[in-house]
């Protein structure tokens, strides 16, 4: 009985080691679980030692400049292969002068590969000369660097003291104009600041259509305000402010009275309330003449 109670009375754990961890162990597997720490075994320390590998391949100043040779290399062969060369550039929209201009501004050294080419910049630079109103560059297949370009349309001749331009709509300088005859269909202005009034000098023009070719130009006073200048010397003076309708006003009354044929300088609208006629001094002197004989008659 005694042996029967040795063998089977004993407790079942007493022959068992413990399965539950330590302290230690479980906090250990309870870290190893976490997700930061799972990524960073997997990819963390794999690319630490890959990045200390290079580093030290790389502390060699020979190893690095023949590695950078080889990019170059790589780079320059990619770059010249024969799809990614440009052979020729095409100047579409622009007369010769503005296209040789766009040319010798450009100075490409052809063949040349697109990877060295700025097209931003090569569009800034056509675009900065004075012809040139807009532009876009881009490479066309085959090879071709394409320039497309809106030239400035002249529609005034600026006579200043540098000598006769050629001005757009807006007052932009288009080119230098070494005659006046080179563009006669061109209505002219002159004086100093009138470019910059060349919106206002042209809505002028169309008010002063019915005058046809008595018309010689505007002249810019004072950098304020415009004087329409006639043949046989005449001037209409008009207001700094709202000078169309001023205009308008001179030639309704020449429409009905023909002011502008007669003997008249001058016809001073500057003050609205008051306009003036200036004889001319022919006419002046003639009619003191007949006061003169009228009086000796009395």
């Amino acid at each position: 009985m005694r042996a029967l109670k040795q063998r089977f009375g004993r407790p079942a754990s007493a022959g068992r080691a413990d399965p539950a961890p330590s302290r230690l162990k479980y906090r250990l597997q309870r870290w190893m679980l976490t997700p930061g720490i799972r990524f960073g075994l997997r990819f963390g320390v794999p690319f630490c030692l890959i990045l200390a590998a290079a580093g030290g391949y790389l502390a060699d100043e020979e190893r690095r400049a023949d590695l950078l040779a080889l990019v170059q290399d790589a780079r320059t062969a990619i770059e010249q292969r024969p799809e990614f060369m440009v052979n020729v550039m095409a100047v579409d929209g622009a007369g010769p002068s503005v296209a040789q201009d766009i040319r010798e501004v450009i100075s490409v050294d052809f063949p040349v590969s697109s990877f060295d080419l700025d097209l931003e910049h090569i569009r800034d630079v056509i675009t900065g000369l004075d012809p040139v109103r807009s532009a876009s560059v881009r490479i066309r297949p085959g090879g071709i660097l394409q320039v497309d370009v809106v030239e400035r349309e002249p529609a005034l001749v600026w006579r200043s003291r540098e000598g006769l331009a050629l001005l757009d709509k807006d007052g932009i300088h288009v080119a230098e104009l070494g005659r006046r005859s080179l563009h006669p269909d061109l209505p002219l202005i002159a004086g100093k600041g009138a470019a910059a009034k060349a919106e206002e000098a042209l809505r002028l023009f169309a008010a002063a259509r019915p005058l046809g070719p008595r018309l010689r130009g505007l002249v810019r006073v004072g950098e304020r305000r415009w004087d329409v200048v006639l043949d046989r010397g005449q001037r209409i003076m008009l207001p700094a402010r709202n000078p169309v309708p001023a205009l308008e006003r001179v030639l309704a009354v020449n429409e009905v009275q023909d002011l502008l044929e007669r003997d008249v300088a001058a016809v001073d609208m500057r003050l609205a309330g008051r306009p003036t006629v200036r004889m001319a001094e022919n006419a002046v002197e003639n009619w003191w003449r007949i006061r003169q004989l009228n009086g000796g008659g009395q």
